[in-house]
């Protein structure tokens, strides 16, 4: 495993890290809760095989991924970091920051948290959390040595960014960046001024939810036409996580990996002698410009399925339905996605049901119009009876 340093916290981190926001599910679809006995043996295979780096939230999975990374890693404590958030809108007054953290505390089973982060920063609550002073109440957290480092999760526009970054002395912030979002979000800019600043930068979304494990036939015969012949045969993900892997600003990648098959798989990739900062030719740099404009060619949905739009008010399955029109368009297999946009409807959870009341609209991080497009991909998927 390749290891970098985060930032000025002095740790030693591994370049993969592994996100708990996509444990795996007894059902598949998550109807019926994560499947604990699949996820404590995913979680302790990374553990065991170099990844020390375990992000995880207040919230992720119903608020129970914190107390399955607890279960898995309780043995192991000592031996890797553990990184958990904790987001405004949990944080009704004061005393309920700190019962949040005990609780936090007792369900990782731990009296300390490695990397404290203040979940989802972003443009629309950037004001308040000043005005809330809720830092102040985790440097209180940090003097009592309850967490080590304070961090944030960050979702937004460069000029956001710049401003969170230069108003307080963070230590990490995890940000979306990908071979695809290098002018959304915090931008490449954004994460080289981070350094300068001294904090450790980790990246997350860096397949787009799983999006660029995935090469639609354009995307494909970029890669194949590669010149070099083992590059060739290189995987779509393995040149999503290359193309940050060469980036040196960036200490750690999460990936929300969801079964042994990914993870074995991407711990071989990171694991690698080439796998280092400013490594990429010029010829694989072309590669990846050339499939992202390949990409960017076919029309899709630009949904990393953060489920932050869900519940929704009228029961419609946002996430769901935007995986399933994206997929018709990656996998270019449009029937399957007709014949499950189906089961959407037959359960009342499609788009005729929603009321464009905008919560989800306000509630996305990717800035998605998302009541506009839902009716786009009703339009495309409408339509299968069987």
């Amino acid at each position: 495993m390749q290891y970098r340093i985060l930032g000025n916290t002095g740790l030693k981190v591994s370049l993969l890290s592994m996100g708990c926001m996509r444990l795996p599910f007894i059902d598949g679809d998550g109807n019926n809760g994560v499947d604990v006995d699949a996820a404590i043996e995913l979680i302790q295979y990374a553990a065991n095989n170099g990844i020390n780096y375990f992000d995880s939230a207040f919230s992720y999975h119903q608020k129970t991924s914190e107390a399955i990374l607890g279960e898995a890693l309780e043995k192991q404590r000592s031996n890797v970091l553990y990184v958990t958030k904790q987001p405004p809108w949990e944080m009704h007054d004061i005393p309920t920051i700190r019962r949040n953290l005990e609780n936090t505390l007792k369900k990782l089973r731990t009296d300390y948290i490695d990397v404290y982060l203040l979940h989802r920063v972003m443009p629309a609550n950037w004001e308040e959390i000043k005005e809330r002073k809720i830092l102040a109440e985790f440097e209180k957290f940090k003097q009592e040595g309850l967490i080590k480092h304070i961090g944030c999760s960050y979702h937004g526009d460069f000029v956001t960014f710049k401003n969170v970054v230069e108003t307080y002395p963070w230590e990490v912030i995890l940000a979306q960046h990908n071979m695809l979002d290098i002018k959304r979000e915090v931008t490449l800019e954004g994460i080289k001024i981070a350094n300068k600043h001294g904090i450790g930068m980790a990246i997350m979304e860096p397949l787009r939810g799983g999006g660029l494990a995935h090469a639609p036939a354009p995307v494909r015969d970029v890669y194949e036409s590669h010149p070099n012949a083992e590059h060739a045969k290189r995987s779509p993900a393995e040149w999503a996580f290359r193309y940050l892997t060469n980036i040196p600003e960036i200490s750690t990648i999460v990936s929300g990996m969801s079964n042994l098959e990914q993870l074995k798989s991407n711990i071989e990739l990171f694991s690698r002698d080439d796998m280092l900062p400013n490594s990429l030719s010029d010829i694989e740099k072309c590669t990846i410009t050339s499939a992202k404009v390949a990409y960017e060619s076919i029309i899709t949905i630009p949904c990393t399925v953060c489920n932050y739009c869900v519940p929704c008010p009228a029961g419609v399955q946002i996430p769901h339905i935007f995986g399933i029109y994206n997929d018709a368009h990656r996998f270019e297999y449009v029937n399957q996605a007709r014949r499950s946009y189906m089961f959407v409807k037959n359960a009342n959870a499609d788009v005729s049901k929603c009321t464009r009341c905008g919560k989800c609209v306000v509630d996305c991080p990717q800035d998605i119009n998302v009541v506009d497009q839902l009716r786009i991909a009703h339009q495309y998927l409408d339509g299968w009876a069987e």
